[in-house]
């Protein structure tokens, strides 16, 4: 951590959905573009992914976490807030890699949507196939 600020900086990265995650020790309150967690996230599935990084190194109620997120939908969101979060842990405590490593929330997901090429109707659907 910084000795001026405490201050922790991090980004997560999920399709198109982009996360700067500000960690500060702190009562464990989660704040996402200026809302809290239960607010900004109406699925419990999407609120437990964004808190799975703590469940992992057992650092629940340890840090204040202040997001800024655009882009993506509500599930990609979730899930880059979740590897911002993760790198922001590490670089506060190394020895949380591991664990963190072991879950697989370290490596970013590399998967995004494929773009539309031409004389097909999508990405990969083709016309339909006529004999005659």
């Amino acid at each position: 951590m910084t000795e001026q600020t405490n201050t922790i900086w991090a980004t997560g990265r999920r399709k198109t959905a982009v996360a700067r995650v500000r960690l500060n020790r702190g009562e464990g309150k989660i704040t996402v573009n200026g809302k809290l967690l239960d607010d900004y996230f109406g699925r419990e599935t999407s609120r437990m992914i964004v808190q799975q990084p703590f469940d992992v190194t057992g650092s629940h109620g340890q840090f204040t976490i202040n997001v800024n997120i655009k882009g993506g939908g509500l599930s990609g969101q979730a899930v880059a807030i979740r590897h911002g979060i993760t790198r922001a842990l590490m670089a506060a405590n190394s020895d949380m890699r591991g664990s963190l490593k072991k879950a697989g929330f370290v490596t970013r997901d590399p998967r995004k949507v494929e773009r539309k090429k031409y004389g097909r109707h999508k990405a990969r659907k083709s016309p339909q196939f006529s004999k005659r």
